[in-house]
């Protein structure tokens, strides 16, 4: 995020909102991937960060052994990986084996050498040492269905062929038992090394072919189709509903990604949204249904959202008349200043300053992730997959010689070991706000949104365990709300408790140096009387209200 971090503001005159939630408005069950993280060799986040043969910890694959213990201890449940943009032109052959005989290539993508020290094997190790789920992405650029065949054949057919013997050989017993394969990524893309752009029907096809190979080789998988990759595409939504006509029979899911990145300062642009991202969901869904329709399918298809982002962003140059066709030099490391620009070595013990939108407000960072991740909840029916981009860089921080828990961690966390069972449907009465639109570049834009409630809600009900757990955020960023939660049908139930996070100070973090800097807090002031809960909802907070049945 940016360094233009608006002023809180004392507002006395509380507003009020109640918000209904009943055993009755079931959305779905919860899917624990809901709530996972995607991985790409971008900046430190792999070289450096999750690898580091020099580092003290590191294991006998150069693994930090102190980032897994963190990881582990958070409970991420799966993660995406290699990439990524990365993916559409990595030879995933050229990462196995003996490190001294690995194959160094361009990076094209992100303008960097790839040496390839951590492979194909170390990606889906490191991920089960983690105790996450590995969901794997396959070259669908470059790539041949070919090629994806011998992938899943070296990874998951446990030996007797050439690939899985191979595997064996490179030290891997036991086969890596990827469950998710994804076929490609944002292929609706220009900056794509070999883009579908101007041929979605192409890539449909061949994207069915190989997941029908893929299916062959391990009939236990699941696959999914790249769909949009921003919704400011010229080609969205029609991309997704050509691409699923082609491929319907042997996908399972469909992959989406957003990066919701506004003008800096503009905090009604920050927090629409789960306005932005909800549009976005509804639109994906009723694509999905249309295709089924027309083809008289009784599969349904579901969702993988798993890239997303919210932050600010300097305000670019934009060309009138373009009508959403994004050009290559839009997009960051294709800019014209860019390509020009030497090739990155890379060395997991350099660590540059982090500069521009990526370094911001933890807290104001925590509460937009939070607010993505609960509008995820809200569709649980259809979203079964959500990954945050970094994988798990929005709730730990790494540097060279540490890791520890920055202030998204707590929401994220709170996520996973609270949200169980089902998701249920809040009913949200509560004043509200409006966002201007916004056109930062071709890549940024916002038509403007009306009516956003400020408290966002989101619940989890676990009958069996007798548990419910109501997720509510603030998204105030001026004044504290008064909230009242009505939870009658909820009879011979309790409340257990109250967690809070917030933070006056925008600009605060938590750090290696003061890692308390911020942190969530039982609050002893919510009472529970009746069947209704009152309490107060801090500006821009967090709060987490479980009951349990008596």
């Amino acid at each position: 995020m940016g360094n233009a971090l608006p002023e809180i503001k004392e507002v006395t005159g509380l507003k009020k909102a109640k918000v209904t939630i009943h055993p009755e408005y079931a959305i779905g069950p919860i899917d624990k991937r809901l709530f996972s993280g995607y991985m790409e060799p971008l900046g430190n986040l792999v070289y450096g960060g999750i690898w580091n043969p020099d580092h003290p910890e590191a294991d006998e694959l150069g693994l930090r052994k102190d980032v897994m213990k963190a990881i582990q201890e958070f409970g991420v449940p799966a993660v995406r990986l290699p990439g990524g943009n990365v993916t559409s032109g990595w030879n995933w052959k050229d990462s196995i084996g003996p490190k001294e005989k690995r194959k160094q290539h361009l990076d094209l993508a992100w303008r960097q050498y790839e040496p390839n020290w951590v492979g194909h094997d170390e990606y889906l190790a490191w991920a089960r040492r983690c105790g996450m789920e590995p969901m794997y992405t396959v070259n669908m650029g470059t790539g041949t269905i070919e090629d994806a065949m011998h992938c899943i054949e070296y990874t998951n057919h446990p030996g007797g062929t050439y690939w899985s013997d191979l595997r064996r050989i490179n030290g891997f017993t036991a086969p890596h038992n990827v469950k998710t394969w994804y076929l490609g990524n944002e292929m609706d893309g220009p900056w794509q090394i070999h883009s579908w752009e101007k041929d979605p029907k192409g890539y449909g096809v061949k994207i069915n072919e190989a997941a029908k190979a893929l299916k062959w080789v391990d009939p236990s998988i699941t696959t999914v189709a790249s769909g949009t990759s921003t919704p400011l595409n010229h080609t969205y939504p029609q991309w997704d509903v050509d691409v699923l006509e082609e491929c319907y029979e042997n996908i399972d899911m469909l992959s989406l990604h957003y990066y919701h990145n506004v003008p800096e300062g503009d905090m009604a642009a920050f927090m629409s949204a789960p306005a932005v991202f909800e549009e976005f969901i509804r639109t994906e869904i009723a694509a999905c249904d249309f295709v089924q329709a027309k083809l008289c399918s009784p599969k349904q298809i579901t969702i993988s959202f798993d890239e997303f982002g919210v932050g600010f962003a300097p305000a670019g140059k934009t060309a009138p008349g373009r009508k959403g066709r994004i050009p290559h030099e839009t997009y960051g490391e294709f800019s014209e200043q860019n390509l020009n620009r030497p090739f990155r070595e890379i060395d997991p013990n350099h660590w540059p300053e982090r500069k521009g939108k990526n370094k911001g407000s933890q807290m104001l960072g925590a509460i937009a992730s939070a607010a993505v991740m609960m509008t995820f909840l809200r569709h649980s029916d259809r979203i079964k997959i959500g990954c945050m981009t970094g994988s798990f860089l929005g709730a730990l921080s790494i540097n060279r010689e540490h890791v520890w828990k920055s202030i998204g961690y707590y929401p994220f966390k709170h996520y996973l070991e609270y949200a169980n069972g089902i998701s249920l449907l809040p009913s949200v009465k509560s004043p509200s706000f409006c966002a201007d639109g916004f056109n930062i570049n071709e890549f940024y834009q916002c038509h403007p949104y009306e009516n956003i409630p400020y408290i966002q809600a989101g619940a989890a009900y676990d009958e069996e365990k007798g548990e419910l757990s109501i997720f509510l955020l603030n998204l105030n960023w001026e004044e504290a709300m008064e909230v009242e939660l009505d939870v009658r049908g909820f009879e011979g139930y309790r409340l257990k408790e109250h967690i809070e996070l917030y933070s006056n100070d925008p600009s605060a973090a938590d750090t290696w140096e003061n890692p308390d800097a911020v942190l969530p807090k039982k609050n002893s002031n919510t009472s529970f009387h009746d069947g209704k809960i009152e309490l107060t909802a801090q500006k821009l907070s967090w709060n987490v209200i479980r009951l349990t049945k008596e």
